[in-house]
Order: structure tokens, then sequence, then C-alpha cells
């Protein structure tokens, strides 16, 4: 069973691979947005979640090498926010109302959702839209409700939750990555800092 696993994600990472230029276009732009002062807001529930906090993390700290910290909000991060926006507006409306709290017309939402049904994600992706937020989304297998409301997605046709979770975690990655480069901090002689 786990050499299946490994044996599968390695096939699944092959095939995500061609989203490559899509992960760059999406740095670009997000440098253009960062560097401009916008803001990156992520959402997404359970694994998704966390994935979308470490994207946030990765914004506000660093990713390999050191350089300033960047505006990224994780929209589930404030619990009493969160649990306020849930009992007073539902479940529907949780990351919706971090978005009109947070978002502003030319920042940047990345909407994680495994089944690209969660219709919190969704609200959210919807409501970003309306304040002319760009919206980008990583899900699991496409056609899906999520990637249709984005203006672009990269979808992981996989059947495991898990392998769609991990692929995901591989594209933040490149992503922090493709953005270092576009703001010239992969550059050489940038300074690498060793945790």
């Amino acid at each position: 069973m786990i050499e299946q696993h490994f044996t599968t994600l390695a096939e699944q990472a092959r095939r995500i691979s061609a989203a490559a230029p899509v992960i760059e276009s999406w740095a670009r732009r997000l440098a253009e947005v960062l560097e401009g002062g916008g803001r990156l807001l992520a959402c997404g529930n359970g694994g998704s979640a966390a994935e979308a906090e470490h994207l946030t993390g990765e914004f506000v700290g660093r990713f390999i090498r050191d350089r300033k910290p960047y505006s990224a909000v994780a929209l589930h991060a404030d619990t009493a926010a969160l649990t306020a926006a849930l009992n007073d507006y539902g479940e529907q409306e949780v990351f919706a109302r971090g978005v009109r709290a947070h978002g502003r017309a030319g920042d940047v939402l990345v909407a994680l959702s495994t089944s690209g049904r969660s219709q919190d994600v969704v609200a959210a992706a919807k409501t970003a839209q309306e304040l002319g937020v760009t919206v980008w989304a990583l899900t699991g297998p496409a056609p899906n409700t999520l990637a249709a409301t984005c203006d672009d997605a990269v979808a992981v046709d996989a059947a495991s939750v898990a392998t769609v979770q991990e692929l995901h975690l591989c594209l933040i990655h490149a992503l922090c990555a493709a953005f270092d480069e576009a703001t010239g901090v992969g550059s050489p002689g940038a300074e690498e800092v060793v945790g």
C-alpha cells in the first residue's frame, strides 16, 4: 500500500509539472501585486486550511533566502474573527466575510479545495471577484465549481485526497520559488538563510 501511494504520487507529480507555466505566471503577477503594496489572501478547509496558512507563512516570513516580508493573510487563522463570522453569518460566509474585511481591488486570493466544491471557499472566490480581487484556485479533479468560478486554476487529477493535498503543497512551494526569482531574491549572490 505504501509503495502504491508513492508510485501514484510520482505519476501525478509528473502530470502536474505541465502546470509550471501557470505557476510562473501567477508568481510574476503576485510579485507585481505584493511589491506594489497589495495583499495575498488564502483560504481552505481542513488540510487545505493548513496549506493556505503554509502559503501565507512563506510570504510573511521567507521561503529559502532572506527577503522583506509581504502582506499575506490566511482567512481562517484569526480564530475569534472566524468563529464570530460563523456564528453571525453562517458557515458559507466565513471566508467571504474575511475577504470583505481584508481584500482590496488588485489583491490576490488563493483558494484551496480538494473537492472543488467547498461552499465557503466558492463563496469567498465569488466575493473576491466582486471586489476586483484576482482569484486563483488549487483544486482536485476538474471540472468543479471552484475552478469554474476563479480567474485561473490548477486542478490535480488524482483520486486520493492525500495525493491532491501533497501536490498542492508542491505547487505552493513552486509558486514561492518562482516568486522569489521574480523579485530577484533567488538570484546568485542572494543570501540563503539556514534554519
